[in-house]
């Protein structure tokens, strides 16, 4: 077998695509290689194509609830197929694309495939062993499937599969209660099919607050049937439909439900078992995150390890931002081999990650949740605002939902803020851009003009009630 030699391998074609496209520019030869389409999750079977999804269900949702504003209107067809196709062809198109443009480039070769250590450095995929003096791992997650009895011998879908579907089910039972089942849930109840989300943990997307969790369940049980600390213990399939069954994790009851498709949505796992890390001599932790210290640097010398698979933030966003550090570590270290002398090396700040999940309605947070500030045992400020707080909420038909932000009592930094109603996502910006100025405070919040009337306007006002947590005097401004 033939060894092909390259100066850097990129495991993962998502995040991981940045710092090939660098090291390319700068004259390294690269090879990247990937199970999946170029892209990654979040081109192919992520962020983007369930957002397609997912807007036109806020669209629908939008015309259902317009006689909240003396509308009367209804949505006449979905046309299932086109949307699907639409979708696919905005995303895998995109993917072929890329895949397309790096063929016909000399030294940036891509390896479609699932890729496996032989020995240190040396990776074989497609019976091809190849070999490279720098190792960039992010080769993302997939899907958690858990041990349910039965289930082997029934066809499910995931995150991944569901996209492929070209006709609409016309029920559906999600296994999960987290972001992947929240948004599929919104998008499939909203064209029509039957939903029934059966979610282990007490509350829907248990990292947000509990406030946050209960909105979002109530809002989506008014056309859902949404079960949570529900786990599932069996499944089976008899014909074209499937039947599981779920125990109440309080009563220890058990029922069964019945619908035409499974969606598994009950977490993720990373990828690095299926390319053997340890043969190179890469770490992973006990869950299978393949471990790094603060500089990306896994436990093997010019091996660098981000994104989903070290297992800290599963967002693009994240990954992208982790991708340029490793970027700059990367040649901060060559330029110290060439050159003599310790590289200075970067590290990731994660005080202020955002992140969204697109249901309806949706939620969006930035750093610390209200339980988390609470537990960080600083002296805290609380704000807490409704829709109804400003002119443009009145003019929505106030839409159920509210604003709320953290600060830090002493210096009046910003700690975190939630929004959970009506383009949460889009307002949240305001606030996460503070909390990367140089001192992170709220006060340029009250120095901006903000447009009347408009639904920024909540934002600067929500910080307007900031107050002590323990209900003592307000914080004026």
């Amino acid at each position: 077998m033939v060894m092909k030699n390259y100066d850097m391998l990129v495991l993962g074609s998502g995040a991981g695509a940045n710092v090939a496209s660098n090291a390319y520019q700068q004259g390294l030869s690269v090879a990247i290689v990937d199970n999946g389409r170029f892209g990654g999750t979040c081109l192919n079977r992520g962020c983007i194509p369930t957002k397609m999804l997912t807007y036109v269900a806020d669209v629908i949702m939008e015309i259902q609830h317009a006689e909240r504003v003396n509308l009367k209107a209804k949505v006449e067809e979905v046309d299932f197929l086109a949307l699907m196709q639409r979708m696919r062809k905005e995303t895998w198109g995109e993917a072929d694309e890329m895949e397309h443009s790096i063929a016909g480039v000399d030294r940036y070769d891509f390896y479609k495939g699932t890729g496996e250590f032989v020995s240190d450095y040396t990776m074989e995929v497609n019976g091809e062993k190849i070999q490279a003096e720098h190792i960039i791992l992010t080769p993302g997650g997939r899907p958690f499937i858990p041990e349910i009895k039965g289930l082997e011998s029934v066809d499910y879908l995931t995150n991944k599969t569901v996209l492929a579907l070209d006709e609409q089910p016309s029920s559906m039972i999600i296994v999960g209660g987290g972001y992947i089942a929240s948004e599929f849930a919104h998008f499939f109840s909203a064209i029509g099919t039957d939903v029934t989300i059966l979610g282990r943990n007490p509350y829907m997307v248990k990292e947000e607050d509990n406030d946050v969790s209960d909105l979002l369940k109530e809002e989506l049980s008014k056309r859902i049937k949404v079960l949570t600390n529900h786990e599932v213990v069996a499944a089976s399939q008899n014909g074209d439909m499937k039947k599981v069954t779920a125990r109440d994790r309080e009563s220890g009851a058990e029922k069964e439900f019945e619908a035409e498709t499974i969606l598994m949505a009950a977490g993720r796992i990373s990828n690095a078992d299926l390319f053997k890390p340890e043969k190179t001599g890469v770490k992973v932790n006990k869950k299978g995150w393949i471990t790094v210290d603060d500089n990306f640097r896994t436990s093997k010398k010019n091996i660098w390890a981000f994104g989903d698979a070290i297992g800290r933030y599963q967002f693009r966003h994240v990954a992208n931002d982790e991708s340029q550090i490793v970027w700059y570590n990367f040649v901060q270290t060559m330029n110290a081999k060439q050159h003599g002398g310790k590289p200075e090396l970067r590290e990731m700040s994660y005080h202020a990650i955002p992140r969204a999940v697109f249901s309806y309605p949706p939620v969006a947070t930035v750093g610390m949740t209200l339980k988390e500030a609470k537990e960080s045992k600083r002296e805290i400020l609380v704000g807490q605002l409704g829709y109804d707080g400003a002119a443009k909420g009145s003019a929505m038909g106030y839409p159920p939902g509210f604003l709320r932000v953290i600060a830090d009592a002493n210096d009046r930094t910003i700690l975190g803020a939630t929004i959970i109603g009506p383009h949460a996502p889009i307002l949240i910006q305001e606030i996460i851009n503070l909390m990367y100025t140089r001192n992170r405070t709220y006060l340029p919040m009250f120095d901006a003009m903000h447009i009347h009337p408009a639904l920024s306007e909540l934002v600067q006002r929500v910080f307007g009630r900031l107050a002590p947590i323990d209900g003592g005097l307000g914080h004026h401004h």
